[in-house]
């Protein structure tokens, strides 16, 4: 019997987002920045993998945003500012598994327009 399309798209997102988490890791002066998506909002958070903890979220659900190219920029902006009131220039950036292309790439491409270095 065949899996259904989304349930292979899960697993194999899982895949890569095992793959990637081996090779990277966090620290409190360069803390690793994992995203979420889903359909509806979009979710970034800077973690301390030394710790375990969660250093700055940026939550696009609290703000009343959609997970867009162009209001996911705005999520990059807040996570930009919560990094620098924490005096974080650069992260490890982590897509979680997602490829890196459409809201993940404009997420990216707008926290290193607003001056943080990955």
């Amino acid at each position: 019997m065949r899996e259904s399309v989304q349930r292979r798209k899960n697993r194999l997102r899982i895949k890569r987002k095992r793959r990637v988490r081996g090779k990277i890791t966090g620290t409190a002066d360069r803390p690793r920045v994992s995203v979420f998506k889903s359909n509806r909002h979009f979710y970034a958070q800077a973690i301390d993998d030394t710790k375990g903890h969660t250093l700055a979220y940026s939550d696009g659900a609290k703000m009343g945003l959609k997970a867009n190219k162009e209001e996911v920029k705005k999520v990059a902006e807040d996570m930009a500012a919560k990094l620098k009131a924490l005096n974080i220039e650069t992260i490890v950036f982590d897509r979680n598994g997602y490829l890196y292309h459409g809201v993940v790439a404009s997420f990216a491409d707008a926290l290193r327009e607003n001056g943080i270095k990955f």
